[in-house]
């Protein structure tokens, strides 16, 4: 099996050049499931649910987000009836939505679950450790494959989480800092790693966001509106190829696409 997980998807630029690059992608590389992170599609922060269709039109299987998933209320509209949209896991029991599915793939089914980390990170979450071991309890005995989308900002807890389920899942990848990290690996007992995705957004910009306001906030001190930045994208993700008898990764490739 094969399998493609992208970056965090920011805006417009990164909309069409997921729809653009991701069904030749699938079809060059014989892809059996994408997973993206959509929690900045929607103008840089949030998802509605015509973006949603448009991820999923054009050959995402499951969208993971991560803390920005709240940023446009319009979510709510599919938060608790799309079966493949999921927001973390570990916020607070009763909140809409779910953190976890499971995607069927040929004869296999593929577990997904997006986690969210706590280190640098608002607003609080629960224990990804404790929870995690909770929901491989759940999912263990109905899945082959089992992948987490950890969103988090730092690379030790990203690194901790990651050596902790380390033989328990397929893959753990990072999300949420929009930089593609040059460490993919994979783990001494056969989880697949990086630390994180990177993005789907412009290229010129600071985090897919407009150079210009990021900066001005740094000189001042003062908010200022960030708009997402225009012009040419890139496209990070990482493919994960898995032994079809042990359920196991046996080879990671960083997928990194400009124009």
């Amino acid at each position: 099996m094969r399998i493609l997980m992208v970056g965090d998807v920011v805006g417009r630029p990164g909309r069409y050049f997921f729809m653009e690059q991701t069904p030749e992608l699938r079809r060059q590389k014989n892809i059996d499931m994408v997973v993206v992170n959509g929690e900045n599609a929607a103008h840089g922060k949030g998802l509605t649910p015509n973006i949603f269709e448009e991820l999923t039109g054009v050959g995402a299987d499951v969208v993971t987000t991560g803390n920005h998933i709240w940023d446009n209320p319009k979510v709510m509209e599919i938060i608790d009836t799309e079966p493949f949209l999921l927001r973390p896991a570990n916020y607070p029991e009763g909140t809409p939505g779910k953190g976890f599915c499971i995607y069927p793939v040929g004869k296999k089914k593929v577990g997904v679950i997006n986690m969210a980390g706590r280190v640098f990170m608002q607003p609080p979450m629960d224990d990804p450790f404790r929870l995690g071991d909770k929901i491989l309890k759940f999912m263990e005995k109905d899945c082959d494959v089992i992948l987490i989308d950890f969103h988090a900002e730092a690379t030790s807890e990203k690194l901790a989480f990651a050596n902790y389920f380390d033989g328990q899942v397929t893959a753990v990848v990072g999300t949420h800092t929009h930089i593609q990290t040059a460490d993919e690996k994979i783990l001494p007992k056969g989880t697949a790693y990086i630390s994180d995705l990177g993005m789907v957004g412009a290229e010129n910009s600071i985090l897919g966001m407009a150079i210009e306001p990021v900066v001005k906030r740094f000189l001042t001190g003062r908010p200022s509106r960030f708009d997402v930045a225009e012009g040419a994208a890139i496209y990070c993700a990482l493919l994960i190829d898995i032994d079809d008898k042990t359920n196991k990764a046996v080879k990671v490739k960083r997928i990194f696409i400009k124009p």
